[in-house]
């Protein structure tokens, strides 16, 4: 059994929450003012996530980069797997917001989704 600290970020209060579990199930949880501090705390224990934004070349835009996020949250060990893969991204212009950049990234069954549009580059 481990004992972990974490601060809640569902609500602005940021209760600091002191969760007892081991791998599989949460036992205790205490300093929590409310219902949801109790679900984001054993989320968080047992399996957390994280929604990632960043970016992705764009070749022959009239910006470099597009602005990208994933579909669901991604498991916080996939983390770096998904990143590593985005970073190798390049994507040919125009670019429309709510593309599909990648498709099931670092086999995740999450996809990686523009979410703004960049147009082909004018020549002037």
């Amino acid at each position: 059994m481990t004992d972990k600290e974490i601060t809640c970020i569902v609500c602005p209060i940021g209760c600091k929450i002191i969760v007892k579990s081991n791998i599989k199930k949460v036992d205790i949880i205490e300093g929590y003012n409310c219902k949801k501090g109790i679900e984001y705390a054993t989320h968080e224990a047992l399996k957390p996530t994280r929604m990632l934004a960043t970016s992705v070349l764009v070749n022959g835009g009239e910006w470099p980069l597009v602005s990208v996020k994933t579909s669901k949250p991604v498991p916080k060990e996939k983390i770096w797997d998904v990143l590593n893969q985005i970073k190798k991204k390049c994507v040919s212009a125009p670019v429309k917001s709510g593309k599909v950049v990648i498709k099931n990234v670092a086999d995740t069954d999450i996809d990686i989704i523009a979410t703004k549009s960049v147009n082909k580059k004018t020549k002037n």
